[in-house]
Order: structure tokens, then C-alpha cells, then sequence
């Protein structure tokens, strides 16, 4: 069985899908990029943008009854991999140790202009 999460401290999805699905013991939160979840417009800059994709990812899983200390997965595109050692500075603030295994890809683009999408897998047990 499956149910949806949903709430009004991140983004809505801009798309048909959800931000985030519970199936048992895990969530998987969909991608979250830079947008400011009152003005839904994308914040400037690449460390306001990551800064802000952790903030949405802490909100979606605080609405799954969570948080990102039970991230045992993660996928970071980006459009300029210049920016990782950012990323890597951000994620050090929002997530504790044990971090999760995590990948990182370089996109040509990412939805609104976006310059960072972060996604996320949650294990709840």
C-alpha cells in the first residue's frame, strides 16, 4: 500500500506527481529545487538554491513524519558540478551522520532555469 504525502511548507508539484510517496517503511521524496514554497518563484543563486532544496526536502519529510536524518539515499543534478564542494557544505548543516550514499550528476538543464535538484529516499524503521 501506498499513500501520498503532501504540504504546504514546500513547493507544490509543479507536474502529475507527488512530493513524496510512503510505501511501508520508505519515503521517496521527488525532486526539490530552489523554489520558495510562499512566493513559488526560484531563489537566486546556486547556495541560496541548495540551501533552499535541503529546506524543502527537511519539509516534505517532516510531513512524512521524519526528517533527513533517515535519508539513506540521495541524487543531486547539477547543472555546473563546479558547484558540488557547495552542495557538500550545505548537506553537512541539514543531514547527520550517518549520511546517505548519494550520487551526483551533471544536467544540461533542470525545470524553472534551476541550477541544483536534489531527490531523496527515506527509511523510516
Amino acid at each position: 500500500m501506498k499513500t501520498t504525502v503532501h504540504t504546504k511548507a514546500a513547493p507544490a508539484a509543479i507536474g502529475a506527481y507527488s512530493q513524496a510517496v510512503r510505501a511501508g517503511d520508505t519515503v521517496y521524496l521527488s525532486g526539490q529545487i530552489g523554489l520558495d514554497p510562499a512566493t513559488g518563484q526560484l531563489v537566486e543563486g546556486i547556495e541560496a538554491q541548495i540551501e533552499r532544496v535541503f529546506l524543502n526536502l527537511a519539509a516534505v519529510a517532516a510531513a512524512a513524519g521524519s526528517g533527513l536524518e533517515h535519508a539513506v539515499r540521495m541524487t543531486v543534478y547539477l547543472t555546473d558540478l563546479a558547484h558540488f564542494a557547495k552542495v557538500n557544505e550545505s548537506m553537512a548543516r541539514h543531514v547527520r551522520e550517518p549520511f546517505p550514499a548519494r550520487a551526483a550528476v551533471g544536467v544540461a538543464s533542470l525545470p524553472r532555469g534551476a541550477l541544483v535538484e536534489i531527490d531523496c529516499i527515506l527509511h523510516l524503521a
